[in-house]
């Protein structure tokens, strides 16, 4: 097994503008129970933990079509999920999400930079709680 290497500052920063983690920190709090409505309710789970020489693509495409991709990736990055796919993200996309999750003053405040049409008109303002 390798070692998880630490992502590169402009990995984090493709993060920080990418709609899937803006998503994540847009719908984290509106849907508690988004894992009864997710699309891998009706897949095999072992479809979104493949070998580390298997490429992850069949479920990055089912959570692409899933309506719970926010809540899914943001519960993966509050628990620290290294392992499989959750909200369209594979383990590497994650580590470099994980960094802007925190970096961001935690997952209750966000540092965005210009996000793209579709982001912009559902994205909620955060601010710290502090």
């Amino acid at each position: 097994m390798t070692r998880a290497r630490m992502p590169r500052p402009h990995e984090v920063a493709a993060a920080r503008r990418d709609p899937r983690l803006l998503r994540a920190m847009a719908e984290r709090q509106l849907d508690e129970a988004w894992r009864t409505r997710g699309v891998c309710q009706s897949v095999d789970p072992e479809t979104f933990f493949p070998a580390p020489s298997e490429p992850a693509d069949a479920a990055v495409a089912l959570c692409r079509t899933c309506r719970v991709q926010g809540p899914c990736l943001a519960w993966a990055l509050d628990a620290g999920d290294s392992h499989g796919v959750w909200g369209a993200t594979t383990p590497r996309e994650r580590r470099a999400m994980q960094v802007a999750w925190q970096g961001a003053g935690g997952p209750d405040a966000a540092v965005v930079d210009e996000p793209g049409p579709l982001v912009r008109d559902r994205m909620l303002t955060l601010v710290p709680l502090s």
